[in-house]
């Protein structure tokens, strides 16, 4: 599953059986704790069982028979991967970056000092105190 342009590796994808136990067994969980808050039994829950039960009988007993579960797991996994993440970061640029640009704006804040001075005769800044002396940068690597 690698992208030809991708400089990483390939995602390794979990055993069968650690699958089919972690997937049937989140099922499990849902269906127990919506039994629990309810004390009965819905066309959901019944949805819930038949699919949480075959995968913890299988990934204890047989687990072969998940691969192509798991693969389709994972492939869901990496479309999912490339619709949300974009949405996500665009959502925390939007939300993060713009608004306290925005923001610095609206207050008149320029902590880059980026406005144009033409009355300024340099926009080097002194530095205070004085760094390191230039024969220090000799031979860096």
């Amino acid at each position: 599953m690698k992208n030809k342009n991708s400089k990483h590796s390939p995602l390794d994808s979990p055993t069968n059986r650690s699958f089919g136990l972690t997937v049937g067994g989140i099922f499990l969980l849902i269906e127990t704790y919506r039994f629990w808050q309810s004390n009965i039994v819905d066309i959901a829950g019944v949805i819930l069982l038949t699919v949480s039960l075959p995968l913890l009988t299988l990934g204890v007993l047989y687990p072969r028979i998940l691969t192509p579960l798991n693969r389709g797991w994972m492939k869901l996994g990496l479309i999912l991967h490339k619709i949300v993440n974009p949405v996500v970061m665009l959502l925390l640029y939007v939300v993060t970056i713009c608004t306290t640009g925005l923001a610095m704006r609206a207050f008149g804040k320029d902590p880059l000092n980026l406005k144009f001075d033409k009355d300024a005769k340099t926009y080097w800044i002194a530095r205070s105190p004085k760094g390191p002396s230039p024969e220090t940068m000799k031979n860096q690597f």
